[in-house]
């Protein structure tokens, strides 16, 4: 249907033209809002209406949104003028030591630094240094990938915290994202998770060399080929424990983008890898996902680009677990 120039609405059925810039702008303001960027959100809700027809209840509402902040903003400055004028001298420290508050928030943050350096000691303590620190770097990788791929997307996410012991998480805040969005950050984990360990597995060819591995020369298990050796095993490992579809893994959240069909075949190749890897964790992953496809929501649209990255992790992490060495043996 044709539309007069510089027309913000359909005259006959009023439909918004820009309706869909609109929402991205709308989004964007909410979420300057909770960040608590006042006078971004403010600027990106007046923005708005430059795109809205005046009469309209839209409009209205971004006028609504605008009046709020002013509100909030005219009583910030009147509490701050009744606190000056009853505290008279004292009024700049008391204004100081509130703001530190953002200093305190601040070191919040430190939880990441803490529980990271916790976490090395137990690894430490359990297998030396130099393992405990490779392995908590790699775990450290591992999370920086959902950190990453979340930002990336627009999304607020706290940086991670490490549970000794356990593993690590990531805190985001989806939004109401697509599957196909959750998929991809959840699989970013591991994909990162991937690189680093096969980082670890070029230091350990490098260090042994073509020579020694041709003549079949056994490996000094203290040396530091061992060491890059058992980091790139075990993080192979870690990685696909983290594609095993169930509680809060990576893999479940992975799983929620593939439909009925897609999930059946990553069984059967879970089956097929256990069976000519023999590796254990492949039996994990296959019972988790025998399990995710009798239960639960499935979407009906098959989730393509889930499915290519999921059995592309399976396969890549599985040839590097059967390539690096098992230190244990």
């Amino acid at each position: 249907m044709w539309l007069p120039e510089g027309s913000l609405a359909c005259p006959e059925c009023h439909t918004i033209v820009y309706r869909q810039h609109l929402n991205e702008m709308g989004q964007q303001a909410l979420a300057q809002e909770r960040e608590g960027l006042w006078v971004e959100a403010r600027a990106t809700w007046q923005s708005m209406l430059a795109w809205l027809p005046g009469e309209t209840e839209q409009a209205a509402a971004v006028q609504g949104r605008i009046a709020l902040i002013d509100a909030r903003k005219a009583a910030a400055e009147s509490t701050r003028e009744k606190w000056t004028k009853r505290l008279g001298p004292l009024a700049p420290v008391v204004f100081f030591l509130a703001k530190a508050k953002t200093f305190l928030f601040a070191l919040l943050k430190f939880k990441f630094f803490l529980s990271f350096f916790a976490f090395f000691g137990i690894y430490w303590a359990l297998f030396g240094w130099k393992f405990g620190l490779g392995f908590t770097i790699s775990i450290l990788i591992h999370e920086l990938g959902h950190y990453v791929a979340a930002r990336r997307r627009g999304l607020k996410v706290d940086l991670p915290v490490f549970l000794p012991g356990l593993g690590a998480y990531v805190k985001w805040y989806s939004m109401g994202v697509s599957l196909e969005t959750l998929s991809g950050i959840a699989l970013a984990g591991p994909t990162a998770g991937l690189l680093a360990a096969v980082g670890c597995y070029g230091l350990y060819a490098a260090s042994v060399g073509h020579v020694a591995l041709s003549a079949g020369k056994a490996v000094d298990p203290g040396s530091n080929a061992a060491l890059w050796g058992a980091l790139a095993h075990t993080g192979a490992w870690l990685n696909l424990i983290n594609l095993v579809p169930v509680l809060g893994l990576d893999g479940a959240q992975a799983t929620t983008a593939l439909n009925r069909v897609q999930r059946a075949i990553v069984l059967a190749s879970a089956i097929a890898f256990f069976v000519m890897l023999q590796e254990g964790v492949f039996i994990f992953i296959a019972l988790g996902m025998a399990w995710r496809l009798f239960t639960g929501a499935a979407p009906e649209k098959a989730g393509g680009g889930t499915m290519v990255r999921y059995m592309l992790l399976l396969f890549l992490l599985g040839a590097l677990m059967w390539v690096a060495p098992d230190m244990r043996q």
